[in-house]
C-alpha cells in the first residue's frame, strides 16, 4: 500500500483504465479512494488540480469517452472492470456491464476473487448464446420471451446484445413491436427493476437533480415518452416505459450506440386511462393527465435540464406522444435542441425509402404517382410531408404544388378545402379542392390512387372492397398497412395478396409470415422504423450534429432504398432483410453524417476520410472483453 502525492508520476504507475478512474474520482471531496484490486490507495486533497491523463486517441464515437471499452475500435484492448472501484467477486457477478457468467476464464476467476462463486466449468459466449436461444424457443407465450430477454439484459448486457444482433429477425418482434405493446399494457405486473429514469410532476423544479441521479454521465441518445399514445394502444401512462427501453435496445443492437450512452426516460403527468387508475398494480401517478401550461412548463424544464446536463449534442427522441403535443414539441425545440420524433420523421423516412425502392417494380417517378392515406395524425402527415419534399426536390416544383399529389382521409372522411376551418393546423396543408367524401372506399374510387398507406391505428380498415378497388385500376397497387401492433394493422399480408390476386406490393408495420398465392411465395416487407432510427442516430453522433434538418431524413431514405437488391425485388420485397441491419445502419449513418457535414451542421472536425468505415469502428460490439 502506498500513497500518491503530487510528485508521483501517475502516468507511470497507472494503466490506462486506472488513469481513467483516477480522473473520474479526483474531483470529488474525498481524501482516500480504494481500488478493490486489494490495497491500492490513492490520496488526493479535494479540488486539487491534476495533470491531464486522458489519451485523446481513446475517444471515439463523436468524442465521448468509451469508458467500458465498448466500441469496435477498442475490442482488442485489455480492460479493467471499473465501477466506482474495480468490480470483483460477488459484485462483479451482479454488474451487468461486466458480468460474463460461466465465461470467466480461470485467470479472471483468480484475479477477481470469483473462485467458489461459480461452478468450475468455463464456457464460451457462443455456447451461452446457444443455450439461451434454446430456452427462449421453449416459451409459447411471447410475453414470457420478452421478460426472459429483459432479465438477461439486467444480468449480462453483452450476452443480451450478442443474442439480439445474431438473431435479429427472430428476436426483434420479442423486444419490440408487437410484443412490447403487450408488455407495456402489463408493465406494472411484470416490473422488476427500473431500466430508465421516471420524471413525474412530483419532480417539478428538481429535474436537473433527477438527471444527475443516473449513473452514466456521457449520454448520447435519450428516448423519452409521456405514454399518451403507445403504439395503437392509447394512453398507458407511466407503463409506456417499455417503448424507450425497447427503442434504445435497438439503437445499440442495430445502430451500434453504446448501452452506457443511452438513456430511456418516461415523463409521468398522469393518465386518463380509467383501467390503469383503478389498477392496484399501476406504477405511475394515479391522477388525470396534466395539460396546458402545467404540462408545457414540466416539458420545458426537462428540455433545459437535458441540455444543461448533457450538452448541445445529445439527441432527444420524442416517442409516442399524442398528436397535439408531438407536433408542438417538435416545432418548439427543433431550433434549439437536437431533437427527432420517430413517429413523425422516422416513419416518414422509412416509408419514403420503401416507395423509392417500389418504383423499380411499378415504374415512374414519385411525382407521377398519387397517394392516399388513411390516418392524418403524426405518422400520416409526417410521411406525406417528406414525400412532398422529395417530389419538390426532384421536380423543382413548389412544395405546395407537390402536396396536391397527396390526399388524406381522417375519421370524418376525405380532408378537403371545405373542412379547412375546423381542421387541426397540421392537417390544413392537405385540404385540397374536392367534394366531401365520408369513407375510404369512396375516396379510393374517386381519387384512384396508385399508393394506399394506412396509419390510422385501426385494424381491418383496408377491407376487401378497398383492396379490390385498388387492384381494379392498378396493375401493381402499392399497399402499406403500417399501424402497430399486428392486431391494429389495416389488413394482413394474406388479405392483401389474395384480394389483389397476387399483384399487390405490400409492406406492413408489424411482421407477417410469408404467404403462398397461386403457387408463388410472397415475402411481406416490414416498413419498420428500426431500419432508420438506429443508423440515423449513429450518423448524428459520429458527425457531432447539432440540429436535425429534413435533408438528413431524405439522406437516410436514399441510403436505405439503395440497400434493396434484385433478389429482394424478385420476392416482392421493397426493404432489405434485417439480417444485414448493422451494415445497413452503417451506410445510413455515413449518408446522414455526409449530409450533416455538407450543410454545416456537424461539429466533429476534421471530417473522417471514410465515413462508412468510421461508423463501423464506432459501433458497439458485444463480444466479451478480457480482463486483467
Amino acid at each position: 500500500m502506498f500513497a500518491l502525492n503530487r510528485s508521483s508520476s501517475l502516468s507511470d504507475r497507472l494503466s490506462r483504465a486506472q488513469r481513467r478512474a483516477v480522473e473520474a474520482v479526483v474531483s470529488l471531496p474525498v481524501v482516500v479512494r480504494l481500488c478493490a484490486s486489494r490495497g491500492f490507495v490513492m490520496e488526493k486533497k479535494a479540488n486539487e488540480e491534476v495533470e491531464e491523463l486522458m489519451d485523446p486517441k481513446s475517444t471515439v464515437g463523436g468524442g465521448v469517452e468509451d469508458a467500458y471499452g465498448e466500441d469496435r475500435a477498442t475490442e482488442e484492448q485489455l480492460m479493467t472492470p471499473w465501477t466506482t472501484s474495480v468490480a470483483s467477486g460477488y459484485t462483479l457477478l451482479r454488474d451487468p456491464h461486466h458480468n460474463k457468467g460461466l465465461a470467466f476464464t480461470e485467470h479472471e476467476r483468480d484475479a477477481h476473487y470469483l473462485r467458489g462463486l461459480l461452478p468450475p466449468v468455463v464456457v464460451s459466449q457462443e455456447l451461452q448464446e446457444k443455450k439461451i436461444m434454446h430456452n427462449l424457443r421453449q416459451y409459447k407465450v411471447p410475453l414470457q420471451r420478452y421478460t426472459a430477454m429483459m432479465d438477461l439484459q439486467e444480468r449480462n448486457e453483452r450476452l443480451f446484445y450478442k443474442l439480439l444482433i445474431d438473431n435479429v429477425e427472430e428476436l426483434l418482434p420479442v423486444v419490440y413491436t408487437p410484443t412490447v405493446g403487450e408488455a407495456c399494457q402489463k408493465y406494472g405486473s411484470i416490473f422488476r427493476r427500473p431500466q430508465g429514469l421516471y420524471i413525474s410532476l412530483k419532480e417539478k423544479g428538481k429535474i436537473l437533480e433527477v438527471l444527475k441521479n443516473w449513473p452514466e454521465k456521457s449520454i448520447q441518445v435519450i428516448v423519452v415518452t409521456d405514454g399518451e399514445r403507445i403504439l395503437g394502444l392509447g394512453d398507458l401512462g407511466c407503463q409506456g416505459m417499455g417503448i424507450p427501453v425497447g427503442k434504445l435496445s435497438l439503437y445499440t443492437a442495430l445502430g451500434g450506440l453504446r448501452p452506457s450512452a443511452c438513456l430511456p426516460i418516461t415523463i409521468d403527468v398522469g393518465t386518463n386511462n380509467e383501467k390503469l387508475l383503478n389498477d392496484e398494480f399501476y406504477i405511475g401517478l394515479k391522477q388525470k393527465r396534466a395539460t396546458g401550461q402545467e404540462y408545457a412548463d414540466l416539458l420545458h424544464e426537462f428540455m433545459c435540464a437535458v441540455k444543461q446536463n448533457y450538452g448541445e449534442k445529445v439527441l432527444v427522441q420524442f416517442e409516442d406522444f399524442a398528436n397535439h403535443n408531438a407536433f408542438d414539441l417538435l416545432a418548439k425545440y427543433s431550433k434549439t435542441h437536437l431533437v427527432f420524433n420517430d413517429d413523425i420523421q422516422g416513419t416518414a423516412s422509412v416509408v419514403l425509402a420503401g416507395l423509392v425502392a417500389a418504383l423499380k417494380l411499378v415504374g415512374g417517378t414519385l411525382a407521377e404517382h398519387t397517394y392516399l392515406f388513411l390516418g392524418a395524425g403524426e405518422a400520416g402527415t409526417g410521411i406525406a410531408e417528406l414525400i412532398a419534399l422529395e417530389i419538390s426536390r426532384q421536380t423543382n416544383a413548389p412544395i405546395e404544388e407537390s402536396r396536391k399529389k397527396i390526399w388524406l382521409v381522417d375519421s370524418k372522411g376525405l380532408i378537403v378545402s371545405s373542412r379547412k376551418e375546423s381542421l387541426q393546423h397540421f392537417k390544413k396543408p392537405w385540404a385540397h379542392e374536392h367534394g366531401p367524401l365520408k369513407n375510404l372506399l369512396d375516396a379510393v374510387q374517386a381519387i384512384k390512387p396508385t399508393v394506399l398507406i394506412g396509419t390510422s391505428g385501426v385494424g381491418k380498415t383496408f377491407t376487401r372492397d378497398v383492396v379490390e378497388a385498388m387492384a381494379s385500376f392498378n396493375e401493381k397497387p402499392i399497399i402499406l398497412a403500417l399501424s402497430n401492433p399486428t392486431s391494429q394493422s389495416e389488413c394482413t399480408a394474406e388479405e392483401a395478396y389474395n384480394w389483389s390476386k397476387g399483384r399487390a406490393i405490400f409492406a406492413s408495420g408489424s411482421p407477417f409470415d410469408p404467404i403462398e398465392y397461386d403457387g408463388k411465395i410472397f415475402v411481406p416487407g416490414q416498413a419498420n422504423n428500426a431500419y432508420i432510427f438506429p443508423g440515423f442516430g449513429l450518423g448524428l453522433v459520429i458527425s457531432g450534429a447539432i440540429r436535425v434538418h429534413d435533408e438528413l431524413l431524405l439522406a437516410a431514405s436514399e441510403a436505405l432504398a439503395q440497400q434493396v437488391t434484385e433478389e429482394n425485388f424478385d420476392k416482392g420485397l421493397i426493404y432489405p432483410p434485417f439480417t444485414n441491419i448493422r451494415k445497413i445502419s452503417a451506410q445510413i449513418a455515413a449518408n446522414v453524417a455526409a449530409k450533416a457535414y455538407e450543410l454545416g451542421l456537424a461539429s466533429r472536425l476534421p471530417r473522417p476520410r471514410d465515413l462508412v468505415k468510421y461508423a463501423e469502428s464506432c459501433m458497439y460490439t458485444p463480444l466479451y472483453r478480457s480482463y486483467r
